[in-house]
């Protein structure tokens, strides 16, 4: 638990840090490049304090995968865009901002969970461990599929003020999402034999806060809200909102 606690006043200590350049300067920049870096810093942390196993060192690079292209991608997106709609209103405000700020750092270790406590502990391996990769291969696949073709859609000026229904963006209106589910239910599911009684229930706040936050509270709730507002009076957009699933990646449905 000491070791919990630890990861924690990491977690916090680095949103910390990064939080006072990102108030200074009024940007978004930071952001989330911190958000990727964190998970990354902390798996690397307490897994080279720990003793080491094959699958260890694995869950290890999985999540250093997930973390750069998820913070690569990001700060490719905002160095292009120059600032983050969320924060608009939120960046000026200090106790706002900063509380962003700290909330990300919470969420964070929540969802490094069933991470931390793994590599904690003896590793089991089963028939789970295998179904975890695969479900961690096949989230990570689709998140990062259809950031690209969501980044590739708004680059083309043609498609300006348009909302992408293609690729995998015509089986779901936010397969990334999808995605980045699927890669933390992977996760814990790989984790899950390794886990020692209560563990195994303490781990499971990982997938369902992920889970919780983009379904929600920032994620689907406020996309949904934009493109409504944005394109509500649109038939062919209500048609495509009609047909595709709003999360699971499904075939269309008849309009």
């Amino acid at each position: 638990m000491n070791e919990l606690l630890l990861t924690f006043l990491i977690s916090l200590g680095i949103q910390i840090v990064l939080f006072i350049p990102a108030f200074i300067f009024r940007t978004d920049k930071l952001t989330d490049l911190s958000y990727g870096l964190t998970f990354i810093l902390l798996a690397w942390i307490v897994f080279l304090k720990n003793s080491f196993s094959p699958l260890k060192l694995l869950l290890v690079i999985m999540i250093t995968l997930w973390g750069m292209r998820l913070a690569g991608y990001l700060v490719i997106r905002i160095l292009k865009t120059k600032k983050d709609k969320r924060f608009d209103g939120i960046r000026e405000s200090f106790p706002r901002f900063f509380s962003f700020w700290v909330l990300q750092g919470v969420s964070v270790w929540i969802i490094m969970l069933s991470t931390l406590l793994f590599l904690n502990n003896t590793t089991v391996y089963s028939g789970l461990t295998l179904i975890g990769i695969i479900v961690w291969i096949i989230g990570i696949s689709i998140e990062a599929t259809a950031d690209q073709q969501k980044y590739a859609f708004k680059s083309k000026p043609e498609n300006k003020g348009k909302w992408i229904s293609s690729g995998l963006w015509k089986y779901s209106r936010h397969p990334n999402y999808f995605g980045e589910i699927s890669c933390w239910l992977g996760i814990y599911l790989l984790t899950f034999s390794s886990l020692p009684g209560i563990y195994k229930l303490l781990a499971l706040a990982s997938p369902l806060y992920i889970a919780f936050i983009l379904i929600f509270v920032t994620g689907l709730p406020k996309l949904e809200k934009y493109a409504d507002e944005k394109w509500g009076g649109n038939k062919d957009y209500q048609a495509y909102k009609r047909r595709t699933s709003i999360l699971i990646i499904l075939p269309p449905r008849n309009s």
